[in-house]
């Protein structure tokens, strides 16, 4: 009961973390921070094996450095570059292939959108809660991708797929 609840709250919190990413191109530090948290104690109710947890972390660990040396050559943001690793810490090595794989096809998917509509509409009649990527010279809010990702791998983590499945996303 309360790893569905720890599952729950880190799953609202990526969808959280993409609409922020959408209104306004960032993902809080303390977002990351309390998805990457929230871990521990799931980790400690779950009754999932040392060595499995440990390959979680080992897993986030090279999540880390990948993205950092995204970060620095200026091709992830910030809060991506941390967020990546966060949710890499729940996925685990089993989803992290699944993972990438959706989160570049969504990611693709986002960015083939918003240049779409950037052609054919002003940033100015979008709403302005979705607006902010639509705007020249923007970037691409790619929190959305990442949920995307956990979304579509949450089923090989030990720690995601009872929550995944009581609401029907797997069987």
């Amino acid at each position: 009961m309360i790893l569905a609840i720890l599952s729950s709250a880190f799953l609202a919190l990526c969808v959280f973390a993409a609409m922020h990413d959408v209104n306004r191109l960032t993902i809080p530090n303390w977002l990351n921070l309390t998805l990457a948290g929230l871990f521990v104690p799931a980790a400690a109710v779950s009754g999932v094996p040392m060595e499995i947890i440990g390959g979680h972390a080992m897993a986030a660990g090279c999540a880390f450095l990948i993205a950092f040396g995204l970060f620095a050559f200026n091709i992830f943001g910030g809060g991506d570059a941390k967020m990546i690793p966060a949710v890499i810490l729940w996925l685990g090595p089993n989803a992290t292939i699944p993972f990438v794989f959706m989160m570049a096809v969504a990611g693709g998917g986002c960015a083939l959108l918003i240049l779409a509509v950037r052609k054919y509409m002003p940033a100015e009649a979008l709403p302005g809660a979705i607006r902010a990527p639509f705007e020249e010279k923007a970037g691409v809010p790619y929190a959305v991708a990442i949920t995307a990702g956990v979304f579509a791998a949450g089923g090989s983590s030990p720690f995601l797929s009872e929550i995944l499945n009581r609401i029907g996303l797997f069987s």
